[in-house]
């Protein structure tokens, strides 16, 4: 397969962005007929007050009818979830009437438990199907849930919570990883006994892996309800297109929690249209993702996506390598897996395994291996192409989109991808690469942020819960006056109008596709009560995409003068980040420094760091305040 020859269109492409952009309630009122709707919508479109907007306005669906109830018709005994997990060596294939019937069941504790329409319901489990279970019931009934991702720190648990309000948290006493229990009963009593907002109910499934302690008359068990509601029956409540489905928390360049929030109808028909004509999707077969529900990834592709599609998805719980490197491809021949989605870093993990383990099994009904998360060097792309002689497509979106911006539509037309390029706008994502001074497009590879004009189409954070006006000033104040939506990436386009991603603006790191704020981590390292002052960068790395790297100013110089005093301090500091943010966002190291590079004015210069870091130039240091700073950051980095 040819990674970068020049892309020759036959025109159906182009055909279906263009009327996207140029007739988008035409467009999109088209895709909306592949969804089931209880009552038709008015109006496409409400965008009379940008940046919001309000699609499918007046019409009535629901996103758990669509993924579960509206295929019993045909294909009530075809599998649906298909729950593989090594950790505990357990396998179960749940059909679509069994998946019915568990999500009535999952329905019924919540309402026995006082959720109603509206209600949060915060879900902080392992990949285990009652985890999906949750998520279904709370879409069936109109409770609006907010997956927080197993084992995170109670610290960030408990903001959560204060911010998304719950009725009821739905948890299980442990997760396991590459066959290490990791228990979520006590981070979670932590987080709640942090919290100043309380929940009436913890719903808990006990799954025998880690022994804890029930809080009388708040905590309920999942079997024992189950038992009691074996036989309940829980109707759809229908949802207006508008309604909020879910709030789904990403990190931003603040401590605060950000909460995407997303509707029903609009995501719905985004992601109807996504598996038809970029993922290949079709009804019968199967799609495995390897990501997690924390994840909006689990979202969109491993619980609605590929359900509302009339596929099988896997429900993977369990590491790339164990119980050795061909544990993925197994499940492909296993369970005929058409379509797969992982991420970059997985693929540089698995190319450090014996090669032999990705032959072994037989792969004929793989159509296509997606990836996303971090971006994709040329590199590895080229060479889990060669290893699996499949199609490779990368694709670029983000948690605030819930769905592709960037990628090559296979399902319009049969298009190469370039290595190294996620590819070319998705229909409805008007995107286009803006010089950051004078909000103007780019030239044909000339570096800018890569921005996209309003409205946003279906599927897109509809704002930040609770913040209307954090959603206007973070994502839409960046190219004034213009009101543009800003990725906060750099990127270019080049001549055949494929796009490059080319790192952040802002103060986030990709680290294995989990994004994270330097900002979060510097908070968590300055409340270490030696720390006086710290800076956090994210640096490339080979295999992550990106790691935090922190420098730190100590409050007392003499721990510097003891290289075994820095080196007990340090791995201190990184258990206070672990307890308060969780292992991803621990530091791959802490520099101890006496001086920070600021400019005149007092701005850190984390550009200059990072450059630094990864041996580029730090370029112009006219501005800076002290240039014997630099040195010790150089000297740092060195040793």
């Amino acid at each position: 397969m040819s990674s970068n020859k020049k892309y020759q269109s036959s025109g159906a492409y182009q055909n279906l962005y263009e009327e996207s952009i140029r007739n988008p309630k035409g467009f999109w009122a088209r895709q909306a007929e592949l969804i089931d709707w209880h009552k038709p919508f008015d109006k496409v479109l409400d965008d009379s007050r940008p940046p919001f907007a309000a699609w499918y306005v007046g019409g009535e669906t629901n996103l758990c009818y669509n993924a579960v109830d509206r295929h019993l018709a045909e294909r009530a005994d075809q599998a649906a979830l298909i729950y593989v997990s090594t950790e505990v060596d357990q396998e179960r294939t749940y059909t679509f009437r069994e998946l019915h019937r568990e999500v009535q069941i999952a329905a019924a504790m919540l309402q026995k438990l006082g959720v109603k329409k509206g209600d949060r319901v915060l879900i902080y489990m392992p990949m285990i199907p009652q985890a999906a279970f949750a998520m279904l019931a709370c879409a069936r009934i109109g409770a609006i849930h907010s997956v927080v991702f197993g084992g995170f720190a109670s610290h960030s648990l408990a903001s959560r919570i204060d911010d998304a309000k719950p009725t009821v948290i739905v948890s299980a006493d442990a997760g396991s990883r590459a066959g290490k229990v990791v228990a979520y009963k006590p981070l979670l009593d932590e987080a709640i006994e942090r919290a100043s907002h309380k929940p009436a109910k913890v719903l808990m499934v006990n799954r025998g892996l880690s022994a804890f302690q029930s809080v009388a008359g708040r905590d309920e068990d999942y079997a024992s309800l189950h038992v009691q509601l074996k036989d309940a029956q829980v109707p759809v409540t229908w949802l207006k297109s508008t309604d909020i489905s879910y709030i789904l928390y990403t990190s931003g360049t603040t401590g605060k929690p950000k909460g995407v929030q997303r509707d029903v109808g609009g995501y719905a028909v985004a992601l109807a249209a996504s598996m038809k004509h970029v993922f290949l999707g079709e009804a019968g077969k199967n799609f495995f993702a390897t990501s997690d529900i924390g994840w909006v990834v689990g979202h969109s592709y491993i619980v609605y996506g590929p359900l509302m599609a009339g596929m099988g998805t896997v429900f993977y719980e369990g590491v790339p390598i164990r119980p050795d490197a061909g544990i993925w491809w197994k499940i492909v021949q296993d369970h005929q897996v058409s379509v797969m989605f992982s991420a970059p870093t997985a693929v540089r993990v698995l190319k450090k395994q014996d090669q032999s383990l990705l032959r072994k099994y037989n792969l004929s009904s793989l159509k296509a291996l997606f990836l996303a998360g971090e971006p994709l060097d040329e590199t590895t792309a080229q060479w889990i192409s060669d290893a699996l002689q499949k199609p490779i497509i990368d694709n670029y979106w983000q948690t605030e989109t819930g769905w592709p911006i960037l990628c090559v539509q296979r399902g319009i037309e049969d298009m190469d991808p370039k290595f190294g390029s996620p590819g070319v706008p998705v229909f409805g994502f008007n995107v286009n690469v803006l010089d950051e001074t004078t909000a103007q497009p780019c030239k044909v590879n000339e570096k800018g942020v890569v921005a996209i004009e309003g409205p946003l189409p279906p599927g897109c954070m509809q704002t930040v819960w609770g913040d209307d006006e954090r959603f206007v000033k973070t994502y839409w104040s960046s190219f004034k006056p213009r009101q543009v939506y800003s990725t906060f990436d750099w990127g270019i386009r080049d001549e055949d109008g494929y796009f490059f991603i080319l790192g952040r603006t802002d103060d986030v790191i990709n680290v294995a596709g989990h994004r994270l704020g330097t900002r979060e981590i510097e908070e968590s390292i300055s409340s270490h009560p030696a720390v006086a002052e710290v800076a956090v960068v994210g640096v490339a790395d080979q295999l992550k995409g990106q790691v935090a790297m922190a420098f730190a100013i100590l409050k007392t110089s003499d721990v510097m003068e003891s290289p075994e005093k820095a080196k007990a301090l340090e791995a201190d500091i990184m258990k206070v980040v672990d307890s308060q943010l969780g292992a991803v966002a621990r530091p791959a190291r802490v520099h101890f420094v006496n001086v920070l590079p600021k400019t005149r004015s007092g701005k850190l210069l984390r550009r200059s760091i990072q450059a630094i870091c990864e041996g580029r130039d730090p370029g112009d240091m006219t501005t800076i305040e002290d240039p014997a700073a630099l040195e010790q950051i150089k000297s740092a980095v060195v040793h």
